[in-house]
């Protein structure tokens, strides 16, 4: 057994800065990845970091866009934090050594991005995200954090008490997948879930294979509400054959998208007549399909994304990465011609339910960055938020973990009875039935270092049933089950029979996962052991995003339902919230916070 303050689970962007700042507030730090840290998601970001750095710009501007892009269901209190504190991260990062790339005077450079009023991008070339890990990462070695590379956290150390809200997390078991065996992680400060997306839900996605949104699933298992999940962004520039990111950035330069008929069709069709390509995401996703449904679109289904205007110059100075990509998984040079792109799963918007200061309902439990819903982003993410958050939020999440500023309480899981809660039943027959729960039997009488024990003799047994069951069945095709239905009902356009549809599948994918079984024997990186590991997670949470997009019968942001074409303010304002209680997910609401101790945003008509 291991034995630290705090412990991070997660080696990306927000578990890096999380780790530093606990440490800076005198915490023995270690951090838990299944991932090399540098090797983790966040180093694939390409388009930059939004802060409100400029002369002209101002934090509550950014926090203005912030909240309309997010189509008004974000928190103000989540949304001006992370714009008042973005600028001073992107200068620490700065000084830490972040090659932003720069305007010939020296000035850190800033480029336009979707939904922005001001170009406050920052970026590092075309890989934003690959030096801002290296970045941090330096900053763990030099101060000696401890890092436990390739250790996959499975379960959350629980106790058993029937009230989420009294519950305590003392540690976490993790398979160390160099020998197989499973052993146990103590926190005796907290514990900090930063494990990130959720991509592997759809095979479609701009994610990397371990984006299987671990730290969602399991804070699920335990009784965290999990918030906001129908809310998937769906990127409008992604390379058809793979997935692969065509970032942000290339439209932020200038990029033009066309359809089949030579139209840019985002100004002649009248999609976003002022901001055109740069309008939000979700609105250029739903553009781009609208064309490729009504017959504009070329191939198998893509629009063009055209750069070559740019100049070989300019494009090899900023976008250089973009022009490999290309022509690597497409076969095309995009200084000669357009590329080839359609929206691809991207981005979770929802996640654990937290606070602005990453707290959980449970306590000792924190949560940061993807994996986590402290509603900045609300029914849709600007381009440029994402990476900013990690190191916001990462940061707050370290501190708090740590012990510093625990004025705050930790936030209460509903319902509450004020709170309107689904009046519906949910059919019986589309399987709704939730997770299995991780919490430790008898756990609330044990001794914190006995619960752990418990925890791990628990996750021990049931590997090895998954090692040396008979059942029939192989992870791959259970996954691939829920991955297809996912992409082809719950997407960015949605309707009631698919959304019903795809939930009958992920149950019938759930009960084969019961006769699944690990072929491989061996101990040493086993994947298939791992991967089905990982499958239960997907299960879960395509259920709760699901669950969520049936019962949201509007439109909002990148939530579109073809029944409900309309945003409906006065009735759904509000941030859906499931929850696993004895046995069955349970859903219930509670209203967005669009006022703040300097401003209340007023819900207005979205238009770019």
């Amino acid at each position: 057994m291991y034995e630290h303050d705090v412990l991070v689970i997660g080696g990306g962007g927000a578990g890096l800065r999380a780790a530093i700042a606990a440490q800076e507030a005198g915490a023995d730090v270690a951090i838990v990845s299944k991932l090399h840290p540098v090797r983790s998601h966040t180093g694939a970001a390409e388009g930059g970091i939004n802060a409100a750095l400029q002369s002209g710009d101002s934090w509550e501007a950014h926090a203005k866009d912030t909240m309309k892009g997010a189509d008004y269901l974000a928190d103000a209190p989540a949304v001006e934090t992370f714009a008042r504190r973005a600028p001073k991260e992107v200068m620490q990062l700065e000084h830490w050594g972040m090659p932003f790339s720069r305007d010939e005077d020296g000035t850190v450079s800033q480029r336009p991005f979707g939904g922005l009023s001001f170009p406050r991008t920052t970026y590092a070339g075309a890989e934003t995200g690959h030096h801002l890990l290296h970045t941090l990462y330096e900053q763990v070695i030099k101060r000696g954090i401890t890092v436990y590379e390739e250790y996959f956290v499975t379960r959350l150390a629980v106790s058993d008490e029937p009230d989420p809200n009294d519950r305590t997390c003392h540690g976490v078991t993790a398979l160390d997948l160099k020998t197989g065996a499973v052993e146990g992680f103590r926190a005796t400060g907290g514990v900090i879930l930063a494990t990130g997306g959720l991509g592997q839900v759809y095979d479609h996605t701009t994610n990397a294979v371990a984006n299987t949104g671990d730290g969602m699933a399991m804070a699920y298992r335990v009784g965290v509400p999990l918030e906001d999940m129908e809310m998937i962004q769906f990127h409008p520039t992604t390379l058809p054959s793979t997935g692969v990111l065509i970032t942000e950035g290339v439209r932020g330069e200038g990029g033009r998208l066309f359809n089949s008929e030579g139209e840019r069709f985002m100004f002649e069709r009248g999609y976003a007549a002022d901001e055109g390509e740069l309008a939000s995401r979700d609105v250029v996703s739903r553009a781009e399909l609208t064309e490729i449904q009504e017959g504009r679109g070329f191939g198998d289904g893509h629009v063009k994304l055209d750069m070559r205007h740019l100049g070989e110059e300019r494009i090899m100075d900023r976008l250089e990465n973009i022009v490999g990509l290309a022509r690597h998984f497409e076969g095309v040079d995009p200084l000669e011609e357009p590329m080839p792109v359609k929206p691809g799963q991207h981005y979770a918007m929802g996640g654990i339910e937290t606070d602005e200061y990453g707290s959980t309902c449970i306590e000792g439990l924190y949560a940061a960055g993807e994996a986590a819903c402290v509603s900045l982003h609300g029914a849709n993410r600007l381009g440029g938020n994402a990476l900013p958050e990690l190191f916001v939020f990462g940061a707050e999440a370290g501190r708090h973990a740590a012990g510093v500023d625990l004025d705050p309480p930790a936030i209460e899981v509903g319902p509450d009875p004020d709170v309107a809660r689904e009046d519906r039943e949910w059919p019986t027959d589309l399987g709704t039935a939730g997770a299995e729960s991780d919490v430790v039997p008898g756990g609330r009488d044990l001794e914190p270092g006995a619960l752990l024990g418990e925890a791990v003799a628990a996750e021990r047994e049931r590997v090895e049933e998954l090692l040396t069951g008979d059942g029939d069945r192989g992870h791959v095709e259970v996954r691939e089950q829920v991955q297809e239905t996912m992409t082809a009902h719950v997407n960015v356009f949605r309707e009631a029979e698919g959304l019903e549809t795809a939930l009958e599948d992920i149950s019938a994918a759930r009960e084969a996962y019961e006769d699944v079984t690990v072929t491989d024997p061996s101990r040493t990186f086993n994947t298939d052991l791992q991967q089905t590991i990982e499958t239960r997670n997907v299960i879960d949470l395509a259920e709760v995003i699901t669950m969520g997009a049936l019962a949201r019968p509007e439109s909002r942001g990148a939530h579109w339902r073809a029944e409900h074409q309309t945003r409906r303010d006065e009735e759904w304002l509000r941030h859906t919230l499931v929850n696993w209680r004895d046995g069955d997910p349970e859903l219930f609401y509670r209203p967005a916070i669009l006022e703040s101790e300097s401003v209340t945003y007023e819900p207005e008509e979205r238009s770019y």
